[in-house]
């Protein structure tokens, strides 16, 4: 059988990936940073809004480090 390799993805790519996927966490346990209440947005405390917004920062960056890492075959 002519089975051919997966391509290999470019190391740039994964470092970029791997980058992409420690940001949120790096985020998540500075709790020092945003444990506060001001400024306030639409009457949330910043700490309720900031960890709202990084839910869905984090979803993106998920979504990109696959789209970097992911094979270049026909299914995808």
């Amino acid at each position: 059988m002519s089975e051919t390799p997966p391509a290999r993805t470019p190391t740039f790519r994964r470092v970029l990936a791997g980058v992409l996927l420690v940001v949120p966490f790096v985020v998540y346990l500075a709790v020092p940073s945003y444990a506060k209440v001001t400024p306030k947005l639409a009457g949330f405390p910043f700490f309720y809004w900031w960890q709202l917004l990084w839910v869905v920062l984090t979803a993106v960056c998920i979504g990109v480090a696959h789209r970097l890492t992911r094979g270049r075959g026909g299914a995808g």
